[in-house]
């Protein structure tokens, strides 16, 4: 048996060597140079790289990636150096941001994920550097979207990725380091200062060059698509190619121009223009003996067993240019302006028709013959007091959040299937300024005195805390939705911010697997509080559980949908569960949803929180920025409490920076009592001389440390290493790592019993003990023979473990590797994982070979076939075939797919992966996308944190035990949009495996059927995608007409169907036995109908059957009716009458309801009305209280607010000026034409 081992040993050894030998012969003696073996700590390698040529440095050859070095050209005068990013080659924080568009704009959406396809890795040594957050609509830092809407649920927390400034200028010295500087580039600039007020009309114009090295415009072509994206505002004017994503303009003769209109939030704004260039490969370019830069290495990423990219090499490349600048939208001290009612009446009690329905015809009201004054309140205001902008709301009757079905959420937005139809044609657009779950709303901000320094306000309403959430947080961040409180104001350098929320209930943070589709997802908890949630996609390495290596934030909307009273999401595109690739890692991806839940004993809840944080530099460029905080929280929970305090900094250290940590919680609750835990984080990196950069850190998280409102970690885990990477000589990089990973004290409980699952709390109870370490160390060397690249690492890897979960052990393994340019589109790659002496159980031996073929721009087709255990003529093996496709939209955003067919032996797991939004543009307007995942065995393994279980969520922070089902899953959609008026999509997915199967299918179209008809149409179906959870489908049907004839609109109509099945199944049916299904038929009419001025009809008629199935043979229906009418006449300006009836009925039970009212009223002014009616009721109830009527006078005035006082609510009309005439202080640009009076004139 050993001879066998060795003898196999041996055979691997000998071939890698034969491999290594061919390769370097094949390369000849062509002109050399060196490729880093890191890439850049921000890079995403997806496409071709080049050999770098002296003078360059190779790690940012691949310019698809704008989070890389090279995203800053060698002439800006800033870089965008992300080294508190993840280890290089793995999928990046931020990058996607806004990931999907509105349904009013693309009705299935755009989920856009990178999956580094053609790395070329091993797995990670270290953790990510910084905490790895989501990026913010309301911070600079934000992740660019073409035109971005704002996001219902602001995201709290800012992107880890630095903000630079784009101009150009000398280059800075990590540039000097890092760039492979191309022969072309993009230069952008903008007309004035740069700072506009947030009004939401205000424009900002922008003048763009693409020129050569010498800076000479580049005629050639004379016309040249380029693709812009801004994190906040939106760019107007027509968009050149509409296929594209992002926004597009045609650079004419190398020089393009574009105008971004301005948000209405105060904030910085980032803008990337970018373009696909066509240069000519040249090694040799800046190669000199006069040249420092030609031997310098990249910074190497934290982790130092990321191997270097094997891709294709070209000589005529295709290169993504880039640029990026900053603006800042500034405070908009705007004239103030005054509206809404005041409303008083004197009636009878019981008998207020127009107010809420549940308290006309109250059975212990209406035999109160007694009269009552009521009243109400509604008025919105806004205006400037000095150098502050107030900006209030109060609504007396109702909560300013408060929906049509009488719940309450936080903020103020609509859902994709609560969107109304489009009747009235105009492209207007709402935004809610004032949200709140209270009936007041109330916010004092300026832009602050303090260059550089954030938005000073005090307001209350709900908010985000992104203020709690920096670049330096990770164990002191905290993530949510809130209401009360909040205050943010600087003090010279002195940055405060404190917050209160009161009434939050339960807080739960659940983590789930996806399972290839795009839902249903079922949270742990029902009664979801609206608006309270944050949702998360995380992906870590599958054998090392606790460090997360991406995180991206969703929004509501834009990319799901959730069910608040089941507790159920599902996305807008499917999400599957892993990322493999056949020269690199194996990634898992997790669903963590943080929310606030109902709960019946929460009684007395708050939350107290605050930061201190001092700024030694700050400005726009966040490189640059140098800042020590501290963070204190209090969350009453009723009977629990949390406390959480900690500090942070961060150092710019040359081109990288230093960043520390330190936070120490306390968890007080019932199961597990009083605890106590720290944490600790010290990571630093730098180029320390040109040719030699390094970097260290250190990450401490004890066992009863907790936080659930930050990125997952592992409790009780320890990890520290450092690494570096070396230039030697022009063609010769050197790289070495060192990593430490400790687990300690317990592990989360195997729960498998039925009660366990469907009873989810905060913190789970403690598991059994776990003591293991692991030490890996590489050494590895690069070398360049003309455009063949070879390499090889010496790994080892110390295993020791205590309570013999995983085995002790000591390994060897030797990683080499060949890239080799067969033709200009054809590469050859070769990877061979050898093992000397005993192999590690979770990094077996590894032979892998392959093909790469550049089919066109940005599509590669990839086969491999990979040998296990090197057995390379018999035993387990893998083959793919992928093809890879990869469009960029920001800096943040590669959309990148890869399709893969795997066959194997002997149940060897493999899977291929897509992104979650490839589209095959087959012809303008008509685009096809596709995903496939097959997983063949069952993923549930014992890891260094513990042991993986199947179950539908893990709550708290034990997604370690997560595992995954085999199975495979595999969708196909079809989006259509031949022109603005007409959008479709439709896309069916499946999910099959042994522990259950999950179709869903979602189909929908939208447009104008004639010139005055627009419809609408959607059907969705989809089952359970929680593990365990076998719950039947759920099924939705809609249809919409809206009739609205834009030459006479003296008749508008609309028409809506609703079909549910199942819309109540939740997994609570299946504990209780219950079982219960139901369908639901909704039909509502409604119409005006205005012959003239004088006189207006409305009707409405709606009608819901419902099936409720208690069992097989058992079923009840119920069918209730609505029917409205109502007729207006205005006798003149001054006199109106109006009649209005209602009856609701539910005819199998004998209910029915009537309403009359009948009303005369008066304008004493234009802004006051009198008025006096008559209201009557009656209600049919033989079930209850029978038969009950009554009748009664009513009168009270109206005041309509248009003036508070003098000054305040009426703006003075001005004319339009341009952005280069206003200064900052001047708000108003709206052109409105005026008498000579100064009166407004009627557009009619």
């Amino acid at each position: 048996m050993n001879h066998t081992m060795r003898k196999r040993r041996y055979t691997s050894l000998r071939s890698s060597l034969l491999i290594l030998g061919f390769l370097a012969y094949l390369g000849g003696a062509e002109s050399t140079r060196a490729e880093d073996l890191f890439p850049s700590p921000s890079a995403t390698i997806t496409s071709p790289v080049l050999p770098p040529s002296a003078g360059s440095s190779p790690a940012n050859s691949n310019s698809t990636n704008s989070n890389s070095a090279s995203s800053q050209d060698r002439y800006h005068s800033t870089s965008n150096l992300s080294w508190s990013l993840i280890p290089a080659g793995l999928p990046r924080s931020g990058q996607v941001g806004n990931n999907f568009l509105n349904f009013s704009e693309n009705l299935s959406g755009n989920f856009s994920e990178n999956l580094s396809g053609d790395m070329a890795q091993v797995p990670p040594l270290a953790p990510p550097l910084t905490p790895i957050e989501p990026s913010s609509p309301n911070n600079d830092s934000t992740p660019l979207s073409p035109n971005p809407e704002p996001s219902p649920t602001p995201s709290p927390s800012p992107s880890p990725t630095p903000s630079p400034t784009s101009s150009p200028a000398s280059p800075s010295p990590e540039e000097l380091l890092n760039a492979n500087t191309p022969s072309t580039k993009i230069e952008l600039s903008v007309t004035g200062d740069g700072r506009v007020v947030a009004d939401g009309r205000s424009l900002l114009t922008f003048t763009g060059r693409i020129v050569n090295r010498e800076g000479n415009l580049v005629t050639e072509p004379t016309e040249q698509i380029v693709t812009l994206t801004t994190s906040a505002g939106r760019f107007i004017g027509t968009d050149a190619d509409l296929d594209m994503l992002g926004f597009q303009v045609m650079a004419q003769d190398g020089v393009f121009t574009v105008q971004l209109q301005a948000g209405i939030e105060a904030q910085r704004v980032r803008i990337r223009a970018a373009a696909i260039v066509q240069e000519n490969f040249d090694p040799t370019l800046n190669s000199s003996a006069n040249n420092p830069t030609s031997n310098s290495p990249i910074n190497p990423s934290n982790n130092p067993l990321n191997n270097p990219n094997l891709a294709l090499n070209n000589r005529l490349i295709n290169r993504e240019i880039e640029t990026f600048t900053q603006v800042e939208f500034i405070t908009n001290l705007r004239p103030s302006i005054a509206t809404g009612v005041v409303d008083i009446q004197v009636g009878a009690r019981g008998l207020n028709y127009w107010g809420s329905r549940r308290d006309f015809l109250r059975p212990d009201l209406i035999n109160d013959n007694r009269y009552e004054i009521r009243g109400g309140a509604q008025v919105f205001a806004t205006g400037s007091i000095g150098e502050w902008l107030f900006l209030g709301a109060v609504n007396t009757r109702r909560n300013l959040n408060e929906r049509c079905d009488g719940t309450t959420r936080l903020y103020q937005d609509q859902q994709f299937c609560e969107q109304q139809y489009p009747v009235y044609g105009d492209s207007s657009r709402v935004d809610y300024l004032t949200p709140s779950r209270d009936s007041i709303f109330l916010r004092f901000e300026r832009t602050s005195p303090t260059p550089g320094a954030e938005t000073d306000y005090l307001m209350w309403g709900d908010y985000s805390t992104r203020e709690l959430a920096r670049s330096s947080q990770l164990f002191t961040s905290i993530t949510r939705q809130l209401h009360g409180f909040k205050g943010n104001f600087s003090f010279g350098d002195l940055q405060v911010t404190a917050l209160y929320s009161y009434n939050i209930q339960g807080f739960q943070r659940d983590a789930i697997v996806p399972d290839g589709t795009s839902g249903f997802y079922f949270l742990s908890r029902r009664l979801v509080i609206g608006g309270s949630e944050n949702v998360f996609v995380e992906t870590e390495e599958q054998n090392r559980p606790g460090t997360v290596v991406e995180r991206r934030q969703l929004n509501r909307g834009q990319d799901y949908e959730i069910d608040y009273d089941r507790g159920t999401l599902i996305f807008r595109r499917p999400i599957l569960a892993l990322d493999f690739d056949p020269f690199g890692n194996t990634l898992v991806r997790r669903i963590v949803v943080t929310y606030q839940h109902e709960s019946l004993n929460a009684g007395d809840t708050n939350l107290y929180a605050g930061r201190l944080q001092y700024n030694f530099l700050q400005g726009l460029d966040q490189t640059q920025q140098a800042f020590v905080g501290t963070t204190y929280l209090r969350e009453n929970m009723g009977m629990q409490l949390f406390e959480l305090f900690g500090g942070d900094f961060r150092i710019p250290l040359g081109n990288g920076q230093i960043i520390g940590e330190f936070a120490r919680s306390r968890n007080n609750t019932i199961a597990l009592g009083d605890l106590f835990g720290n944490a600790y984080r010290l990571e630093a990196d730098t180029t320390i001389t040109p040719g030699l950069a390094a970097r260290a850190y250190y990450r401490s998280v004890t066992e009863n440390f907790a936080n659930n409102a930050t990125t997952s970690f592992s409790p009780g885990q320890t990890r520290y290493g450092g690494n570096f990477s070396a230039r030697l000589g022009s063609t010769t990089t050197l790289t070495a790592g060192i990593d430490y990973e400790a687990n300690y004290g317990i592990a989360p409980p195997v729960r498998t019993q039925i009660f366990d699952l469907f009873n989810p709390v905060p913190e789970t109870p403690p598991g059994a003990r776990i003591d293991n370490t692991l030490t890996t160390f590489r050494a590895g060397i690069q070398q360049y023979f003309g455009s063949t690249q070879v390499g090889i690492d010496l790994v080892n890897r110390n295993r020791s473990d205590r309570t013999n979960l995983l085995g002790n052990g000591n390994s060897t393994q030797i990683v080499s590797r060949a890239n080799v340019p067969i033709t200009e589109n054809l590469s050859f790659r070769a990877q061979n994982e050898l093992n000397l002496g005993d192999s590690d159980r979770l990094y077996p031996n590894r032979s892998t070979l392959g093909l790469d073929w550049r089919v066109m721009q940005g599509v590669n087709v990839r086969l491999a076939h990979q040998f296990l255990d090197a057995r390379i003529f018999g035993g387990d093996s893998l083959t793919s075939l992928d093809t890879i496709a990869e469009s960029r939209l920001g800096e943040n955003t590669a959309i990148t797919s890869r399709y893969s067919v795997y066959s194997g032996v002997n149940g060897v797991i493999g899977q291929g992966a897509i992104g979650l939004n490839h589209a095959w543009v087959v012809s303008p307007g008509l685009r096809i996308n596709a995903t496939y995942e097959y997983i063949f065995n069952n993923l549930f393994a014992n890891t260094g944190a513990g042991t993986q279980f199947a179950q539908p969520y893990a709550t708290g922070q034990t997604s370690s035990s997560l595992g995954n089902f085999g199975g495979q899953s595999y969708s196909v959609g079809v989006e259509y949009n031949p022109n603005p008026e007409f959008q479709a999509s439709a896309r069916v997915e499946r999910r099959t495996s042994s522990a259950g199967n999950n179709t869903v299918i979602t189909a929908a179209a939208a447009g104008k059927v004639s010139e005055a008809l627009t419809a609408l149409v959607r059907y969705q179906q989809a089952g359970s995608s929680n593990q365990l959870l076998r719950i039947g489908d759920t099924a939705s049907f809609r249809l919409g007409l809206a009739w609205r004839d834009p030459h006479d609109d003296r008749f508008n109509a609309l028409l809506s169907y609703q079909y549910r099945s199942n819309p109540n199944t939740i997994p609570d049916d299946l504990l209780n036995g219950s079982g219960a299904g139901s369908r639901d038929h909704l039909l509502s009419i409604e119409g005006i109908y205005a012959p003239d001025w004088q006189w207006e009809f409305y009707g409405r008629y709606a009608l819901r059957h419902s099936t409720s199935f208690l069992a097989n043979n058992i079923s009840t229906d119920s069918t209730v009716l609505l029917g409205q009418i109502r007729a207006t006449y205005r006798y003149d300006y001054r006199a109106d009458l109006a009649v209005e009836a209602r009856w609701i009925g539910q005819p199998s039970v004998n209910f029915g309801e009537l309403g009359l009212a009948l009303e005369a009223g008066y304008y004493l002014s234009p802004d006051l009305r009198t008025y006096v009616g008559y209201s009557f009721g009656s209600v049919s109830d033989n079930d209850f209280s029978g038969f009950r009527s009554r009748g009664g006078i009513y009168f009270g005035v109206t005041l309509k607010v248009n003036e508070l006082w003098d000054g305040f609510g009426r703006q003075t009309p001005q004319p339009r000026t341009t952005v280069a005439e206003t200064p900052p202080e001047t708000l108003d640009t709206t052109t409105v034409p005026v008498n000579e009076s100064g009166t407004p004139i009627s557009s009619r």
